[in-house]
């Protein structure tokens, strides 16, 4: 297998993976806000712990969410700029980019995740009960999948193998 075969088997691995947690969360969160509404205008009764799990599993999706749109580079960018430059100093630009987001991932998700959700350990949610170090677990692991994302990413950028997933803006036709 070569290496672009396995990097393209990871990507898909990471982005499945990623996009099925996200959308699994997505039905939860739906079917939790239904309850809600069904307790609160038919049985004048509201059920007062979907809320707060409602807004954990959306801190969750988001999360989850921002991870996949790094994965298969589906984040919002700006080509402007970069499209305008030659091909060497684009790929500069890229490169550039991608690992300043890889440092983020790493430095801000990853080392201030894991610090955030060790310091929350002991601070419980007034509702559920649970450590709110558990919902801020999804931090460091966002992290941890931005990082493997942007590991491949820069891999493309410095190899120039793209694998099909890459996103470009839309060609300009003439008259626009």
């Amino acid at each position: 297998m070569t290496t672009h075969a396995r990097l393209a088997r990871a990507r898909g691995l990471l982005g499945g993976t990623l996009a099925w947690s996200a959308g699994i969360l997505l039905v939860a969160m739906t079917v939790l806000v239904l309850v809600q509404v069904f307790t609160r205008y038919v049985l004048g009764a509201p059920t007062a712990f979907t809320e707060e799990v409602v807004r954990y599993l959306l801190i969750w999706t988001s999360l989850l969410s921002a991870s996949y749109a790094f994965v298969h580079r589906k984040h919002m960018a700006l080509f402007m700029v970069r499209d305008r430059l030659a091909p060497r100093a684009r790929q500069g630009v890229t490169v550039g980019a991608d690992v300043l987001v890889l440092l983020f991932a790493v430095l801000v998700l990853g080392v201030g995740g894991v610090m955030l959700a060790i310091g929350a350990r002991n601070d419980y949610s007034a509702l559920l009960g649970i450590s709110r170090g558990l919902v801020y677990l999804i931090v460091p692991l966002s992290g941890l999948a931005i990082t493997a994302a942007q590991a491949m990413n820069l891999w493309e950028d410095l190899t120039g193998s793209e694998t099909e997933h890459v996103s470009e803006p839309p060609a300009e036709t003439e008259g626009s």
